[in-house]
Order: structure tokens, then sequence, then C-alpha cells
């Protein structure tokens, strides 16, 4: 039996077809089912499934059966495309062996040659960038602690050869199983490591900086409480310093997470003042990112005022006021939230005279009175309110709010 394609008309064996995608097979294996698929088809059906099941007898799979490849297939697909080339057929080219456990463990013990580690960190990374299957075998096979243990080895030894592929490695392949908890969570050397990747000065220093960024995101969900608690103002200042860099917007999230997972532990947050964190918000949040990212920032924003040196660093910054007032309800409930609950810390612990003529002069006043009657959270009215009230004697010449001020009744 045989399909017909768009390609000219072209008629196609349906046994050269994958039961799943329906593409021709580039890559044939046969299930112990006796059933062939394209082995990234059904490797990624295996992946992804509930019930591990072949797909067309529906009969059960374990997880860990063996895949064989289809040769005689393979090479009667080849024959066929190389036969029908001029009517527009693309090659199949002969798919690569794939990864196994015991390839890994030989990269891993290359690792520990001097003359080979580069190499050997390079052919890691074009097997990771492959496919899932190849991150999954090498997750498997334990290159992530090896990896671990190499940075750990740059770091202590000053060498920044092959940290950057050692880094990108680490969080492709990264699963938080219970091996790399144990190993990550109160890593002391490997957090120092990570650090002085941040700093590192090399031609490719952006790169090296994203991927480190992005690992510790990694040892952050992982970490435990005393080693959030003992951070360093090293860390903390070279991560907000890397924030100003060009980083991927992948990394960008992931340090705004860190900043948030970090900042309740320990002097974590008097330390991210110190390091000029407010200030750096303030400058990303005026370059207008995306939703997500702003709900970070003011999320960020609300913990550092809750003291008075980031209020004082807030107020600082000329731009701050005027940006947090364009931002209420224009970005998210959560924006709002976090927008009033500053608001209401600065009018009530930093509220100076000067201070308070200028959420006038930029229209927070304004602002706030357009949450009395925005259809909003009757929480936010509320914190509004309050505000206005606090300072409703300085704020009396202004000519939108004392209709709200003189009501009794809630709008």
């Amino acid at each position: 039996m045989a399909v017909w394609s768009s390609m000219d008309d072209i008629e196609i064996p349906q046994y050269f077809l994958c039961p799943i995608s329906l593409q021709i097979m580039k890559d044939p294996v046969t299930a112990m089912t006796g059933i062939t698929y394209d082995r990234e088809s059904i490797e990624q059906w295996l992946l992804t499934a509930k019930d591990t099941t072949c797909p067309v007898t529906k009969q059960p799979l374990e997880r860990d059966f063996v895949l064989t490849p289809n040769h005689t297939l393979r090479r009667l697909i080849q024959a066929w495309c190389a036969a029908n080339a001029t009517n527009g057929v693309d090659r199949i080219p002969t798919p690569k062996t794939p990864l196994d456990r015991t390839h890994v463990v030989k990269l891993i013990r290359d690792l520990g040659v001097a003359q080979l580690y580069l190499k050997t960190l390079q052919k890691m990374e074009d097997l990771t960038r492959d496919n899932e299957r190849n991150r999954n075998c090498m997750a498997d096979a334990g290159a992530a602690k090896a990896i671990v243990l190499l940075i750990i080895k740059c770091f202590k030894e000053n060498k920044t050869t092959g940290v950057e592929e050692g880094l990108r490695i680490l969080h492709l392949i990264w699963s938080p199983t219970s091996e790399m908890k144990l190993l990550l969570k109160e890593n002391y050397d490997f957090m120092d490591a990570v650090t002085w990747a941040l700093g590192c000065e090399t031609d490719n220093y952006v790169a090296v900086r994203s991927n480190a960024v992005l690992v510790l995101k990694n040892i952050v969900e992982v970490a435990s409480p005393n080693l959030l608690e003992r951070l360093k103002f090293e860390f903390l200042n070279r991560l907000i310093r890397t924030m100003r860099e060009k980083i991927s917007q992948a990394a960008m999230k992931a340090a705004l997470y860190v900043l948030m997972e970090v900042c309740p532990w320990g002097r974590n947050k008097w330390q991210m003042i110190e390091a000029g964190a407010v200030f750096q918000l303030i400058e990303m949040e005026l370059d207008n990112p995306e939703k997500k990212i702003t709900e970070i920032i003011f999320c960020l924003l609300g913990h550092l005022c809750s003291c008075a040196d980031g209020r004082a660093q807030f107020l600082a910054h000329a731009g701050s006021m005027a940006m947090l007032s364009k931002r209420i309800l224009r970005v998210s409930n959560t924006t709002d939230d976090r927008a009033l609950h500053i608001i209401a810390l600065i009018s009530k612990f930093s509220g100076t005279n000067e201070v308070l003529m200028e959420m006038l002069r930029v229209g927070a006043v304004s602002k706030l009175c357009m949450v009395l009657q925005a259809d909003c959270a009757k929480y936010l009215k509320e914190k509004a309110r309050e505000i206005l009230r606090l300072h409703s004697k300085v704020w009396n010449n202004s000519p939108c709010i004392a209709v709200y001020l003189l009501t009794r009744y809630a709008r």
C-alpha cells in the first residue's frame, strides 16, 4: 500500500512513514511490539506520554527498553530517496549512533585528562545540543556532577578555558535529582566558583556570565537555608553588576528569580541594597520590559523598600516615583499591588514634604485617585484611600483629591 505526496504526486510506500509523525522515517527503529517508528518520534512519545504504551498496538512498554535500529528499512528508504532525487525528494543521511551510557562514562573520564578536557567539553556540548535523549543520557550517567567538579577545579586554578562550555552543558542537562540536591545544597565551593565566573574577564565574558546566571537559578532551587543565609556580598554585587550587561533575556529573568529567592534570607536584603540593586531595578524598568519582568521588579522593589536604606536609594533616583506612578493600572494586578505597597511605605516612613510634593507633581496622587474609580480589588482601593487620607493636608490643593476624601462611603 502507498500514499501520495504533494511533491509532484510522488507515491510513497506507506511503510516508509512513521505511524506517529506520518513523515518519512530518517532513523527507523523497532519497538519490542514489532512496530517500527522514527526514533525521534517514539522517544518523544515515551518522554511525554503518561502511560508508556505502544502508540499503534496499545501494548505496555518499559521506559528503559531498547529500540532496535531497522537497518534494512533505512537502506530501502535511502535508496528510494536517491532514486527520486530528481523529483525533489531530499536524501536522508545515515543517522548517528545513539549516545549510550558507556560513551558518556568515557567522556567523563576524559574530562580528567588535561590534554583532552577542552575537546571533550566541546564534544559534550555538541551532544547536548543535538536532542533531549542525549541530555537525559548524560544526566543519568552522572555528567552533571563531573562538570560541577571541573568548574570548581577551574576556579581553584584560576583557569577560564572551558568554563563557558561547562556552565552551558550543566544548564542544559540539569535535573534536580536527589544526587544533585545532595551535591549542591551546601556546596560553598561551587557557589564561590560561580561567583568567580560572574566576574571572569574573558573575550566571551557576556556568554560566560549569562550561563553562570542560568546555573545559579538551578542552584538556588536546591540550596539549603544555610547556604542562602551565608551568601557573600561579592556574589550579590557581581550578580547585580551582571544585570547591567547585555545578557540574554532568559539570563535576565534567571537573575531576577535568584534575587527574589535569596532576598528574604539573612542579610541579603541589605547587601543587595548596598550593591545598588534598587537603582539597577529602576533602570531596568525604565527600559519597558515585558510584563513578567515588570512584576518581578516590583516585587523586589517592595522587599527592598521595606527598610530605610532601600527607600532612600529609591527616592535618590530621579525617575523612580514617576516610573512607579506610570505603571499603576497599566500592567497587572500584581504590579498594582506592589506599587501601592511601595507608595504606602514611602508615604508612611519617608514622607517628607519634598517627597509628597514630588508625588503630587509626577501624577502619583492622581493615580491613587484613579485606583478608587477603577475596576480593581477592594483592598487596593482601601490601600489607596489610606495613603490619600494620611497626607490630605499636604495634597489638599490637588483638584482630584477632595471628592474622595470628603465622602463617607467607599467608591
